[in-house]
């Protein structure tokens, strides 16, 4: 698989006649957008479309997904295959990402485990999307539609806006092109052989209602473990559907950017030979978790690896996944590498893991989600602010009257992402 991603750097958002890029800056027809994103969905009510610039005094709660606009503009398949394309393999040919533009969708609260991002302050420290050109789509459905339903509605009208903003950038010249390739398994190792070959187990949420992530449009927790070439990913192969908490949730637009694979891809040729990724599920039951670590791990030593990365979605009960994962592959004679966050208590003196291993002694922590931090009021909300007294970091009182909010950083979304898309660092004390 060799897939072209040719970045057209955004700069700026405005609303205009006609949707287009120029010079750097995404013109966006408010009302085309809003008719995009409805679709022909008769359980869509209304449609709103806002802008928020980086630095802007702006909140955005409850955050549902962030999506980046992409358009497939060479090669098979279409972007977000199984939602907005065929489903056709991915991640081949050339793709175009309007680079620092985001499409986040918002609207009445689905589940608690939803999210904030603030354009400015503290908060904006916080999350990687506070540096993005949003484009924000407040979807509301018609009365009385079920959760699940819901979900599905928002999830599926922010997929449709990101791919008619992505339009956009079809016939535009990137700014800058990169190559990403893996090729066949024993292409890939014969390129190499003297370099240790490493893989990438990748942990997705599936713990049941409103808690799913898509690979092709299927639900994860229906699948078996399976081998991805990590180029399709870029394309839209995963897609989240889940409402997990916000700070170490993966949105969509994070799986079209992982940290993960970019760094091995950057590492690839050099220091490592990346043979490809293993995506698995996170279910509830002991006798899904074993399955699937189990294939995971078969499938990992199928591979002939000499070393995994193994990253977490979440946090609690997909913390014995993690485990598993990690206990199946290191007693074939793998290493692994753990990426998790923690859940340390406000304090930061509780267990940090629901579950742990000797054997899972090489862990990269994403940062205590209980961290307690303040959040000072914002000229303008779009969504619905008294939600922050209801989602989860939040608690009754966490809203006061002047706007402010004081909650945990789980509130924030992509505050502890534990793949890495980030803004939180370590320093020694």
């Amino acid at each position: 698989m060799r897939l072209e991603i040719g970045s057209i750097f955004i700069r700026d958002v405005q609303f205009a006649d006609a949707t287009a890029v120029k010079d750097g800056v995404l013109y966006v027809d408010r009302a085309a957008l809003a008719a995009a994103a409805a679709g022909e969905d008769e359980r869509i009510k209304s449609v709103e479309v806002f802008l928020a610039r980086p630095g802007e005094s702006v909140r955005i709660l409850p955050v549902k997904d962030v999506v980046e606009p992409r358009v497939k503009v060479a090669g098979p398949g279409g972007i977000f295959p199984g939602f907005t394309s065929n489903v056709e393999q991915v991640g081949s040919g050339r793709t175009h990402v309007l680079k620092g533009a985001a499409v986040v969708t918002t609207g009445k609260i689905v589940g608690f485990q939803e999210g904030i991002i603030d354009m400015q302050g503290p908060g904006a420290e916080y999350t990687p999307f506070s540096k993005t050109y949003n484009v924000v789509v407040k979807v509301e459905p018609i009365d009385s539609l079920k959760q699940h339903e819901h979900e599905v509605v928002v999830r599926l009208a922010g997929l449709r806006a990101a791919k008619y903003l992505g339009e956009a950038g079809r016939d535009v010249e990137p700014d800058e092109v990169r190559v990403y390739e893996t090729k066949p398994l024993l292409e890939q190792v014969a390129e190499y052989p003297n370099l240790p070959k490493v893989a990438y187990v990748y942990m997705l949420q599936t713990q049941g209602l409103l808690h799913n992530t898509y690979y092709y449009g299927v639900d994860v927790k229906q699948i078996v473990p399976t081998f991805m070439y990590p180029t399709e990913a870029m394309d839209g192969a995963i897609v989240s559907g889940n409402c997990v908490s916000a700070c170490d949730k993966n949105p969509t637009y994070v799986h079209l950017n992982s940290p993960v694979i970019e760094d091995l891809y950057a590492q690839h040729g050099k220091t490592i030979n990346f043979i490809g990724c293993v995506v698995t599920n996170e279910n509830v039951t002991l006798m899904d978790k074993e399955r699937s670590s189990n294939m995971a791990a078969k499938l990992i030593g199928f591979l002939g690896a000499d070393a995994v990365i193994i990253s977490e979605e979440g946090f609690g009960n997909p913390d014995a996944d993690l485990v598993m994962n990690c206990n199946k592959i290191e007693k074939q004679g793998i290493k692994t590498v753990l990426i998790t966050d923690e859940y340390a208590g406000q304090d930061g003196a509780s267990q940090s893991l629901a579950d742990s291993t000797p054997l899972g002694n090489a862990c990269v922590t994403a940062g205590n989600a209980n961290e307690v931090v303040t959040l000072p009021p914002m000229e303008q909300v779009y969504g619905y602010p008294e939600v922050a007294n209801v989602i989860a970091g939040g608690w009754d009182g966490s809203l006061a009257a002047d706007g402010s909010i004081t909650a945990e950083i789980q509130v924030i979304t992509g505050a502890t992402n534990e793949l890495g898309f980030h803004k939180l660092t370590a320093r020694g004390i």
